[in-house]
């Protein structure tokens, strides 16, 4: 690598990375359960990944694609979005994700939990 890439490669990684830091963070810490936070935490990374980089598609759309195919495989389960549903900080916030697939998710957890509806 020379030099006149070097420091704008730092720079790419600080802005890329963080909010990953920052979400890894959350899920490691121990003053808070991060299920309620998880799907949130990961919708607010990909956000601040786009504005670190100026909402230039082409240059974050490899890491969210990343981000997403390890979500997809590894994370994304209906309890963290019926968590993510059912959390206050994010259920009544002005910004709170609209995605079918939360209520989706939080139908499928509830339809698990209650065997019988007919009681």
């Amino acid at each position: 690598m020379d030099e006149r890439n070097f420091w704008p490669s730092v720079v790419y990684s600080m802005k890329t990375t963080m909010p990953l830091v920052q979400v890894l963070r959350l899920v490691d810490g121990e003053q808070t359960p991060a299920m309620g936070f998880i799907y949130g935490a990961m919708d607010e990374c990909k956000e601040k990944i786009a504005k670190n980089l100026d909402n230039n598609l082409a240059s974050y759309k490899e890491i969210w694609d990343i981000i997403d195919k390890k979500w997809e495989l590894q994370m994304h389960r209906d309890l963290h979005a019926a968590a993510y549903y059912l959390n206050p900080q994010y259920r009544w916030s002005p910004n709170v994700s609209e995605h079918p697939e939360i209520k989706r998710g939080l139908y499928d957890v509830i339809e698990r939990l209650v065997k019988d509806t007919t009681i």
